[in-house]
């Protein structure tokens, strides 16, 4: 008679799916250690400080101490109303950004899916976004006084040149193959520019947006150095003026929380548009 082996199951068919279903019973931890990772950088740069102002290594006066900073800043927030302030400031990144961040789009597309859009304009933008910003600010203040009207503006083509070229480049790196397969089944048109060409650029259209909503509160700052009476650079020409340095930090790290938001934001918008690409990077 033969001996009968016994049948060993393989472990990996026992153990993966345990440990998937553990890893799916807990994806709050995973979002809270994410959380913590991305705090440790922020927390050791300002434990950094804490520890050199409070050893005396650094003047006060050319850098306060996180309390001392803590202490201005809710005296500003009761004094001078901060949350008023930081709203109009990010009124005006948003407007500007938005109108940049749409045009940017359009042209995108129509230099993207067209080769008369992208000989008409594309070298005139090209040439364009070489200027730096700040050069046109004497400009702008010429040709449209010193209101609100150049201070959108700017920060309008500031944001309009990053959108625009992540556009050019996802909806001209869309597979022709594709195209041409979705076209075989008889769609053409906005049908064919929505169901198949928007969805595969997704991904440089946001990554255009991030840029632009980044660069928005960039150019901000210097679009409220333009006779602004309210808003973040009012509060920082103001403490430029009176060398308040506590104040001018304050300005600093609002502007830099306002980056992270927008950042914050795009990236929120690729979980709900591209939840697959959130899928890919928890592996």
């Amino acid at each position: 008679m033969s001996a009968v082996l016994p049948v060993v199951a393989d472990p990996g068919v026992l153990v993966r799916p345990r440990v998937q279903a553990r890893a799916s019973r807990t994806p709050g931890l995973a979002e809270g250690l994410s959380w913590a990772r991305r705090a440790l950088a922020p927390a050791g740069l300002i434990a950094l400080w804490a520890a050199t102002t409070g050893a005396g290594l650094i003047d006060p006066s050319v850098l306060p101490s996180p309390a001392a900073v803590g202490e201005r800043l809710g005296e500003l927030w009761a004094e001078q109303q901060l949350l008023h302030q930081v709203a109009v400031s990010l009124s005006r990144a948003a407007a500007g950004g938005a109108i940049g961040a749409a045009l940017g789009l359009l042209l995108g597309l129509g230099a993207g899916l067209s080769r008369l859009g992208e000989e008409v304009y594309d070298a005139l933008l090209q040439m364009l976004r070489t200027v730096p910003f700040l050069a046109l600010v004497p400009l702008f203040i010429v040709w449209f006084g010193i209101g609100e009207t150049p201070k959108l503006l700017l920060i309008a083509l500031a944001t309009l040149f990053p959108m625009y070229l992540n556009t050019y480049a996802g909806v001209r790196n869309v597979d022709r193959k594709v195209i041409e397969a979705m076209r075989s089944f008889g769609l053409t048109g906005p049908k064919l520019i929505g169901q198949v060409v928007l969805p595969l650029a997704l991904p440089s259209i946001l990554t255009g947006l991030r840029f632009a909503l980044g660069v928005s509160v960039l150019v901000l700052i210097a679009a409220e150095q333009i006779n602004t009476s309210a808003g973040l650079g009012y509060l920082l020409n103001a403490a430029q003026l009176y060398q308040q340095v506590d104040v001018i930090v304050i300005c600093i790290a609002i502007y830099a929380v306002l980056g992270l938001s927008a950042d914050l934001v795009v990236r929120g918008l690729e979980r709900v548009l591209m939840p697959w690409r959130a899928g890919v990077a928890a592996r």
